[in-house]
């Protein structure tokens, strides 16, 4: 599914979650008549769903009550029902016109990335400078091994089944939660993460080398290619695909010449990085087997955020006067 900028965003970081959270729908699940209140929505009904920033029309397939709270199976209108997944009413909206226009708005304010060659269709196209349309070319370019592929029979289709790969890379829920809320705090609260950030993105790349080194005994080749690719990404995809408009002048300001933004940004920025890798990597060639093991890696880095994740996220932001007014 699309995402802004981030991960928030573009947040394609929609996965295939039948049992999401260990919730499942076998046999002794409790009903709606079996627990003492009502859900908020029932089987059937159509709703908007959040993922990350935006709201998506979606519909409820199933509905079960467990540990003590409702959980609500959705299927996203308009897209492979692999996208279904097991969600909190948290998640969930009334589908009423106050709220489509609420979702209207998100649109505006985000924009929604087209992928051509994943198949699937999106609301908008987000808008861009010719810069910014330059350095998306730039990062599709990007990969020791990788070639852009054109002219070659299947490759639209061979980029498709990659591209669908690698979007299912699944997100810890909490993390999932910490892009929703890092979109709340710039865009809804007017809150920017205070710069430069410790740990930033090249000591976190380091804590997980030495953690996988401590693990192993030592680290693979593959692995320590995978944090420079990484930190390349991020270095070249930050002020191009990372950013919120309000934040952009506080990058100016901070990242100078010749610095990387790997030394100046930290989790959160890396975070949304995540949610824009699948777009980015389904222009490399990779064959199937290497894209399952770059898939398993990228989890266990999302695993080592996770488990670290209060100490290398913010809780909360600081209020900034400095943002664009047009946004």
């Amino acid at each position: 599914m699309g995402s802004s900028n981030t991960g928030g965003g573009d947040a394609k970081v929609k996965e295939e979650t039948a049992t999401d959270g260990g919730v499942t729908a076998g046999a002794g699940a409790a009903s709606a008549s079996d627990s003492p209140s009502a859900g908020a929505f029932t089987d059937g009904e159509k709703v908007l769903a959040y993922h990350g920033p935006r709201l998506y029309e979606a519909k409820v397939q199933k509905v079960e009550y467990r540990k003590d709270e409702w959980r609500y199976y959705v299927h996203y209108l308009g897209w492979n029902k692999n996208w279904d997944e097991w969600v909190g009413a948290d998640r969930l909206m009334k589908f009423t016109d106050d709220n489509v226009r609420k979702q209207e708005i998100l649109e505006k304010k985000q924009g929604a990335d087209k992928n051509p060659k994943s198949g699937r269709s999106t609301q908008n196209k987000p808008k861009s400078t010719n810069d910014v349309k330059t350095e998306k070319e730039d990062l599709r370019n990007y990969g020791a091994k990788g070639k852009k592929r054109k002219g070659q029979p299947g490759v639209e289709e061979k980029d498709a089944r990659s591209f669908e790969k690698l979007v299912l890379v699944q997100f810890p829920l909490t993390l999932k939660k910490q892009l929703v809320d890092d979109w709340e705090f710039v865009t809804q609260l007017g809150k920017l993460v205070k710069l430069p950030r410790s740990p930033n993105v090249d000591d976190i790349l380091k804590r997980y080398l030495d953690y996988r080194t401590k693990k192993d005994g030592m680290v693979a080749e593959s692995v320590s290619e995978i944090l420079k690719g990484l930190r390349c990404y991020f270095d070249k995809a930050l002020l191009a695909m990372l950013l919120y408009k309000k934040e952009r002048q506080q990058y100016h300001e901070a990242v100078g010449d010749n610095v990387s933004p790997s030394t100046i940004y930290g989790a959160e920025h890396l975070l949304r990085l995540f949610v824009k890798l699948p777009e980015l990597l389904a222009y490399i060639n990779m064959e199937e087997e290497a894209l399952v093991k770059l898939q398993q890696k990228l989890l266990d880095f999302l695993k080592f955020l996770q488990k670290n994740q209060s100490s290398f996220f913010l809780s909360t932001y600081d209020c900034s006067k400095r943002m664009d007014e047009s946004d």
